[in-house]
């Protein structure tokens, strides 16, 4: 027997690859929650209690997973047009930052500021995007490399403007840094009848619709599903590789930029890097799980943001540390993207190959 390329997929054993890694994430889940004298049975309930137990727990699901969808999404769409953007987390606190300073300039609320607010964030986290895209396409400046330093570049902008006299809170230690409250009238609605659910799931879930609309069945779409696929055909095809690449690193840092101001407006009301940390990076981790589809994504998202809810029911009711999330996180990834390795491939009888004689 060896393993050969599927030419095509095959749905079942597609499935059957992704219900392997459901249960390796289960089974080597287990066994961290063991190694810690925890029981994985108790755990396991805490968990999905915490996820999906009650209302307020599907509420608290949500309102975890609907920033990771924006980061999520925003890692997709460079990832497949094979731009390796890793800078989510950057254009996310860019957007926050430029959400936060249009609503001081402008001082508006209400719905009319809510807007200009997430406006500004997303072209925030646009401009953080085609700095990257600018630097690669006249400076053959890696991605990669740039993405990654200016997200520090971004996160040492963000402390300094929330130093004391600036835009940091009166009474606020080194440690603890923050703005001050937003007004009330700038707060995202909450939808009716699910806890700290807000308007900014709404938008995630139409956003999602549409960006997959767009991959599917749009020009642009085409072009950065085929740039992904063989970068040399499209640009024989007359794809204008340089404009394609700004277009997504804009695209791609507007939806992490939204991502920001949306934690601000919907969640914090203030400017708090706390609020912030790791939902970028968590977003690449997702659009992986996802395969760089929009549904795929989505569904990744409200997986990631089932763990972070339960965590919390997990470690008080089951006495687990919450660090076991973070590995468990992890755990998830590898065995999904294992998952997506093992479906390309099928397991075919080896022939041998008959003597000839002399």
């Amino acid at each position: 027997m060896k393993l050969t390329p599927r030419n095509e997929r095959a749905a079942l054993w597609t499935l059957a690859c992704y219900a392997a890694a459901v249960l390796a994430f289960l089974g080597l889940s287990g066994l961290l929650v063991l190694s810690v004298g925890g029981s994985p049975q108790a755990a396991f309930a805490a968990l999905l209690t915490g996820a999906l137990g009650s209302k307020a727990a599907i509420g608290n699901t949500l309102a975890k997973a609907t920033p990771l969808v924006f980061t999520g999404l925003a890692a997709a769409i460079a990832f497949r047009a094979r731009i390796w953007s890793i800078g989510q987390e950057g254009q996310m606190v860019s957007g926050a930052i430029a959400g936060y300073g249009a609503v001081l300039w402008f001082g508006l609320s209400g719905p009319a500021g809510i807007l200009v607010a997430l406006l500004a964030g997303m072209a925030g986290g646009a401009l953080l995007g085609l700095i990257s895209g600018v630097l690669d396409v006249r400076f053959r400046v890696n991605v990669i490399i740039s993405t990654v330093l200016l997200n520090y570049c971004v996160g040492y902008l963000l402390s300094w403007l929330l130093q004391p006299g600036i835009w940091g809170d009166v009474g606020q230690t080194v440690s603890y840094q923050q703005s001050t409250t937003l007004a009330d009238g700038l707060f995202l609605p909450l939808l009716p009848g699910l806890t700290k659910v807000h308007m900014g799931a709404v938008l995630a879930l139409i956003l999602t619709i549409l960006i997959g609309i767009t991959l599917r069945w749009t020009r642009l779409g085409f072009e950065i599903r085929g740039f992904g696929l063989n970068p040399r055909a499209m640009v024989a095809r007359g794809v204008d590789a340089g404009r394609l690449v700004l277009v997504v690193m804009a695209g791609s840092g507007a939806l992490a930029g939204l991502a920001g101001i949306g934690q601000i407006l919907g969640e914090a009301h203030r400017l708090r890097p706390d609020a912030l940390a790791g939902l970028g990076y968590t977003g690449i981790v997702i659009a992986l799980i996802g395969r760089n589809s929009a549904p795929g994504t989505l569904v990744a998202a409200l997986f990631f943001g089932g763990l972070a809810a339960g965590g919390l029911t997990m470690r008080v009711v089951a006495d687990i540390p919450s660090s076991l999330v973070t590995a468990m996180q992890g755990i998830a990834l590898i065995a999904f993207l294992l998952a997506e390795i093992a479906s390309g491939y099928q397991l075919v009888r080896a022939r041998r190959e008959k003597e000839m004689p002399a």
